[in-house]
């Protein structure tokens, strides 16, 4: 049975074991790189994360950026240096951002070598939850395809340690995610951004609350793509009006509602409404 957009908790046994994973092996790395999503950079942190790495060096990775709101992209990259962080907004699909993540990175590999008098490879691991391009980070670090990347969340497996052409080692995880979410919302931008999977979902209800989001942030990309007048008063209202231009109509010129919700999350997730971030930084940032 699909679950209600306030009731999603998705957590496949291989995370938890990744999540022990990645604590056994944190002191063999020297540093980490954390893949978000541009367009929701807290709902697809972990919360445990913070606790998990503790004090080791880390990089936020703003991947998707592409489909992200430039502006928003900027304010959160401030605010993650703000918190101590080294910050690179990228693409990985597209390879946008890859060089000067490998910029940071060399620049940690100098500071290590500097302080220690053995020298060894430098060693990273690479962190996230399932759909935030991972896996596409490190085929583009590596050059190759050393792991599997899908459209749908969590095809990653198992463990393995990748030699990059700088000579840093990388050691690649599965994605890790929380096994309950303590905010609803964060579970509801995940859904939104297909890092969770559609078929244990209510389509038509997360379609429509999509609707209403991108309605109240973004009217205007909305109302340009579906060649609306306006948005409606409530989500519902603009749905239909988008199922209406679109053709989404079963006999009886009754509303398909399953047809335009899945049709506006997979333009949304593929950028085809416009760069769109839904979540803000915070005041100041």
């Amino acid at each position: 049975m699909a679950q209600t957009i306030d009731n999603i908790n998705w957590y496949p046994g291989h995370m938890k074991k990744t999540r022990e994973l990645i604590r056994e092996n944190l002191k063999m790395v020297d540093a980490v790189v954390e893949v978000t999503d541009a367009r929701i950079p807290v709902s697809s942190r972990n919360p445990l994360i913070d606790e998990i790495l503790g004090s080791k060096p880390r990089i936020i990775a703003l991947n998707k950026s592409d489909l992200a709101d430039s502006a928003g992209s900027k304010g959160w990259a401030a605010w993650f240096e703000q918190q101590g962080f080294a910050v690179v907004s990228m693409n990985a699909s597209s390879g946008s951002g890859i060089k000067d993540l490998l910029r940071i990175l060399e620049k940690m590999e100098k500071e290590k070598n500097a302080a220690s008098a053995v020298k060894r490879p430098f060693r990273l691991m690479i962190v996230g939850v399932p759909n935030v391009g991972k896996s596409s980070l490190i085929n583009r670090m590596s050059g190759r395809k050393s792991a599997k990347t899908g459209d749908k969340p969590g095809v990653t497996r198992g463990k393995q340690w990748i030699r990059l052409s700088n000579g840093m080692q990388l050691l690649d995880t599965p994605g890790i995610l929380w096994p309950k979410f303590e905010d609803p919302k964060a579970g509801v931008n995940l859904a939104f951004c297909g890092s969770i999977k559609d078929e244990i979902m209510d389509l038509p209800t997360l379609g429509m609350e999509l609707i209403g989001v991108l309605a109240d942030q973004y009217p205007d990309l909305l109302i340009a793509r579906y060649k609306l007048e306006e948005v409606g008063e409530t989500p519902l209202e603009t749905m239909e009006a988008m199922a209406m231009k679109r053709g989404c109509i079963l006999p009886g010129k009754r509303i398909d509602y399953e047809r335009i919700a899945r049709l506006v999350l997979d333009e949304f997730r593929a950028g085809k409404i416009g760069r769109i971030t839904l979540e803000q930084p915070p005041a100041g940032a």
